[in-house]
């Protein structure tokens, strides 16, 4: 007779409260505004890619630097909403939508 075997599997959700804590606490709250940091850098760099830029052509565009641009795609900088407007309207000729769950 086979024995059956415990699956190991766990939810993201149940994987993020164990790690960071249950939705409301400040440990999960912390992560869940670098995450959505992180996704915008990751966002401007599919953008930027997908209109074959260089980060030193989207900083042109939007006057900053080829550094700066590069900051934000790796999550290494904090970007103001004055320049992610920029970027995504002059740099990349898109428009920013904002949503509130």
């Amino acid at each position: 007779m086979k024995s059956k075997k415990r699956s190991k599997l766990v939810s993201w959700d149940s994987h993020l409260d164990k790690k960071y804590g249950k939705i409301g606490t400040a440990t999960r709250n912390k992560y869940e505004e670098e995450f959505e940091a992180f996704r915008i850098g990751v966002l401007i760099q599919e953008a930027r890619i997908h209109q074959h830029l260089t980060q030193e052509e989207l900083a042109s565009k939007v006057g900053t630097t080829k550094n700066y641009i590069s900051r934000i795609e790796n999550d290494a900088s904090d970007i103001r909403l004055s320049t992610l407007i920029r970027i995504i309207r002059e740099g990349l000729g898109g428009h920013l939508k904002l949503s509130f769950d």
